[in-house]
């Protein structure tokens, strides 16, 4: 089978490598993966910015999706021609996060999803939305689960809530998305009058070019009745973290999510204090709360929004799209 490996960290030292066909042995499944969609995150491993010191060589990418081939002993929750995707962490079933949970992460800590067969542990993977394409079942570990957290478990967003996005990135688009299906109004920023035009598409309600006035915070109050946002999904980074501080309402959360940029800015403590803020990290989440989005993403039908795809051999092309920051929701690599 084919996969392929970073030797060397850079883009232009991945490999495409063969090896035996694995075999599932006790409690193992083998799922022959179909796509695979790439995070900002798998850049950042392939460059060597996500963890320097990371074993190698190492297959990359968390999230795939794929149909399950073959089972070994005592495999009792999935069954071959069951259509699954992984989860991000393998160790993380349930319940709150710890550290020995987020052990285990896929295209980093171990090997990821790139390659023609994986095998993995039975409770690695959640079945997939029937209406969805391999392409957009390949999108939901990683950057739709972080999305779901993000809004739901710390934005607790509910009908009427006004929610601030950053970008349209996966995790933004997800949750631009689940916002609306609470009954949220969302309001988005990026430096593309383009993309703010798709994004309104989807739903976005009103659109703000950060290009215009890199001070979005006060284009948020003026659409609020100077009330600011309930919550904000913050994947900018330290280079847009203030702003979000500025953009939220008393009380309000921002989720911070993203590394995207830098600030050699100070970080502003008395916002938080004087406006009471909560800020909640998101490192995506269980594989329950995979389970509990599917539910919602399979009522609903909603529908991943993918990019462009790519073909397996395209994976330097697909990453090098996406350092170019041009892309539109997701990117996919097309594996069988």
């Amino acid at each position: 089978m084919k996969f392929w490996q970073i030797p060397a960290f850079g883009i232009e030292h991945l490999q495409l490598a063969e090896r035996p066909m694995p075999q599932p042995g006790p409690g193992e499944i083998l799922v022959q993966v179909k796509a695979v969609s790439l995070n900002y995150r798998d850049l950042l491993v392939t460059l060597g910015k996500y963890n320097p010191r990371m074993h190698l060589p190492r297959i990359p990418a968390s999230d795939g999706a794929g149909e399950v081939v073959a089972t070994g002993e005592g495999v009792k929750q999935v069954k071959s021609g069951d259509r699954v995707a992984a989860i991000f962490m393998q160790n993380w079933l349930e319940g709150p996060p710890s550290a020995e949970k987020q052990r285990g992460a896929l295209g980093g800590d171990i090997d990821g999803m790139l390659a023609e067969y994986v095998l993995l542990p039975e409770h690695g993977v959640v079945p997939v939305p029937d209406h969805l394409s391999w392409e957009q079942a390949a999108t939901l570990p990683c950057a739709a689960v972080t999305a779901w957290n993000a809004v739901v478990r710390a934005g607790k967003v509910k009908a009427g809530d006004t929610v601030v996005i950053q970008g349209t990135g996966g995790v933004s688009l997800f949750a631009l998305q689940f916002s609306k299906l609470l009954g949220a109004r969302v309001l988005g920023t990026s430096s593309s009058d383009e993309k703010l035009a798709r994004a309104q598409e989807l739903g976005l309600d009103a659109g703000f070019n950060y290009r215009s006035n890199p001070r979005w915070a006060e284009w948020v109050h003026a659409q609020t009745g100077n009330e600011g946002a309930d919550l904000v999904v913050e994947v900018g980074g330290a280079g847009t973290f203030f702003q979000s501080l500025q953009a939220v309402r008393t009380g309000g959360t921002v989720a911070q999510i993203g590394v995207l940029s830098q600030s050699g800015e100070p970080l502003q403590i008395a916002p938080i204090l004087h406006k009471q803020i909560q800020i909640q990290g998101i490192y995506v989440g269980s594989r329950a709360d995979f389970l509990e989005m599917n539910r919602a993403i399979a009522f609903h039908r909603l529908q991943p929004v993918v990019d462009e795809v790519f073909a397996f051999s395209e994976l330097p092309a697909a990453l090098r799209r996406m350092e170019s920051g041009k892309h539109f929701g997701k990117l996919v690599i097309r594996v069988k």
